[in-house]
């Protein structure tokens, strides 16, 4: 366990939790993807094993509980984690340009999808291994996208 997952660790229920009731919360996590994304080009998925709210609880908390069985081979399938990317961020941009613009309803969407990923990932760590999430994680994705775009140069 890193000290820094120690630290990052209380973002989660920060957002999850006191984003219920505090919706503008969830701008942390339009933040930590800005964070993040900008990252990627000079150290692609590091945000993921290092700095990763939700990485740093499955860690630390669902590393206890996991099964620890192989999750399916198609998780890491191109294809496969496209498609979860694509679905994820269109039901986001849906929703966002459902939002009106209302800043209130624009951070509690974040929240709602960061506690929707939260429990799919909750789901996988319990009957898999407890970091199955982060094989599909649609921002692991993305960020090793722009981590070789970066590196072909």
């Amino acid at each position: 366990m890193k000290k820094t997952q120690l630290i990052m660790l209380w973002f989660l229920p920060i957002i999850v939790i006191g984003g219920i009731f505090y919706p503008v919360l969830g701008y942390l996590m339009v933040a930590m993807m800005v964070f993040f994304l900008v990252l990627s080009f000079f150290k692609p998925r590091y945000w993921c094993w290092n700095l990763c709210p939700r990485g740093s609880f499955l860690d630390i908390v669902m590393s206890k509980l996991s099964r620890n069985k192989p999750f399916p081979k198609f998780f890491v399938h191109k294809w496969f984690r496209l498609g979860i990317f694509i679905l994820l961020m269109g039901v986001l941009s849906l929703r966002l340009i459902s939002s009106g613009g209302n800043l209130i309803v624009i951070g509690s969407i974040f929240v709602g999808i960061c506690l929707l990923t939260t429990v799919i990932a909750i789901m996988l760590a319990v009957f898999t291994r407890h970091r199955s999430w982060c094989a599909i994680c649609p921002m692991g994705f993305l960020q090793e996208k722009i981590g070789k775009i970066n590196h072909k140069k």
